[in-house]
C-alpha cells in the first residue's frame, strides 16, 4: 500500500486515495504492532524453553527483562485497540461554550481550554485556535480548536458533555461558593463530499476579527460566520488573516457538525445538550470538578475519581478519565 501511494497516479481518484491512506494508517497502528508482538512473544517462548532445559540463569534473567518490556508494549497496544469507531482516527474540532454561572462560567470555559491545550501538548497532538469570544468581564463565552493527530477524535470524544465546577468564586466580593457549567463538544473532521450542503441553505457573514491587538485586528472583515438555516447551526472562524481561509475552515467545521447530527439518532437530545440554544446546566453533566469544600474530580459515567484536581486541570491526569471512559465503552 505504501508503494502504491507513492505512484504519481495515486491521487487521480482523490476520494479512493484518501480511503486508502486512512486504511494504511489503521494498518500501521494496529496490524503491524500486533504482528510484531505476536512474533516477539513466540520467539521469547522458544528461548524460555531452551533456557529452562539448560538451566541457564543468565538467559532466564534476560528473559525476565524482556517480559517487562513486552508487558509495556502490550499495555500500549491495548490502549490503541480501544479505538474501533468509524471516525476515531480522524482529526477533530473541540468546541467549548460557557453555561450557567455568569462570569464564573466564562472563566471556567477558559480553564477547560487551558486544560485541553496542556493535555494535547503533553500527548503530542497539534492544535490551532480557530474561534473564540471573550466574556464581558473575564474568561471566554466560547472557543473552538482544531486538533490534528492519530486518534484525535477517538480520544476527545470522551469529553463530550457538560462539565461542572464548584469553587469559592474569585469574582464574588463575599467569596462565596459558586457552581458554574461549560459544555464540551467534539466533531470528527470528515471529507467534504460526505455531507451534501445546498448553498441556498447557507447565510454567510463577515466581520472584523477581535484579538489582543495588531495591525490586522478590527481593520479587515476577515472573520466568517456561516449559518446553516435548516438546522440552525452557526459556525464562526477568525483564526486566519485571510477571509478565504477562515471560510474554508468554517465550512469544514460545519460539515463536521452536520455529520455528527446525521450520525446521531437522537438528534433532538443532542441539540438540547450541545447546541448554543440548549441549557448548559445540571442536566447531562458528565464530570464534576470540586475545589471547595474538598478537592475531587469525579466522572459520573465511570465513577472514576481523582483527588488531585490541579493535576487534572494542568492536563497531566486527564488521561485517567479518558482511558476509563474508553475502556467502559469497549465491547
Amino acid at each position: 500500500m505504501e508503494k502504491e501511494s507513492s505512484l504519481s497516479s495515486f491521487w487521480d481518484d482523490q476520494k479512493l486515495a484518501r480511503e486508502k491512506i486512512s486504511r494504511l494508517k489503521f494498518l500501521k497502528v494496529h496490524a503491524i504492532p500486533f504482528s510484531e508482538l505476536q512474533s516477539d512473544i513466540l520467539e521469547l517462548l522458544e528461548l524460555l524453553k531452551l533456557a529452562e532445559k539448560e538451566d541457564d540463569e543468565v538467559v532466564l534473567k534476560e528473559i525476565d527483562e524482556k517480559i517487562t518490556e513486552l508487558k509495556q508494549r502490550v499495555d500500549t497496544f491495548s490502549g490503541v485497540s480501544i479505538f474501533r469507531g468509524v471516525y476515531d482516527a480522524k482529526n477533530s474540532f473541540l468546541a467549548l461554550h460557557s453555561g450557567a454561572g455568569g462570569t464564573d462560567a466564562c472563566d471556567w470555559t477558559e480553564m477547560l481550554l487551558r486544560m485541553y491545550c496542556r493535555w494535547l501538548d503533553q500527548s503530542g497532538f497539534v492544535y490551532q485556535l480557530v474561534d473564540s469570544l471573550k466574556g464581558d468581564e473575564a474568561g471566554l463565552r466560547r472557543a473552538t480548536i482544531y486538533v490534528q493527530g492519530v486518534y484525535a477524535f477517538g480520544n476527545l470524544k470522551s469529553e463530550i458533555g457538560v462539565h461542572r465546577l464548584v469553587r469559592l468564586s474569585p469574582f464574588d466580593a463575599n467569596h462565596k461558593r459558586h457552581t458554574s457549567f461549560a459544555s464540551v463538544d467534539v466533531f470528527p473532521e470528515i471529507e467534504p463530499e460526505s455531507v451534501q450542503i445546498n448553498e441556498a441553505d447557507l447565510k454567510i457573514d463577515t466581520y472584523s476579527a477581535g484579538g489582543p491587538g495588531g495591525q490586522h485586528v478590527n481593520k479587515t472583515a476577515s472573520a466568517v460566520r456561516i449559518s446553516h438555516i435548516p438546522s440552525g447551526v452557526i459556525i464562526q472562524c477568525q483564526s486566519e488573516r485571510s477571509q478565504h481561509q477562515n471560510k474554508q475552515t468554517a465550512m469544514r467545521m460545519l460539515i463536521a457538525k452536520l455529520n455528527a447530527f446525521k450520525e446521531e439518532e437522537k438528534k433532538q437530545t443532542i441539540n438540547k445538550i450541545y447546541s448554543e440554544k440548549g441549557e448548559i446546566a445540571w442536566s447531562y453533566q458528565i464530570r464534576s470538578y470540586v475545589l471547595h469544600p474538598y478537592n475531587l474530580v469525579k466522572d459520573h459515567r465511570t465513577e472514576t475519581e481523582i483527588g488531585d484536581v490541579q493535576g487534572v486541570l494542568d492536563g497531566e491526569k486527564l488521561s485517567v478519565f479518558i482511558q476509563a471512559y474508553l475502556k467502559s465503552q469497549k465491547p
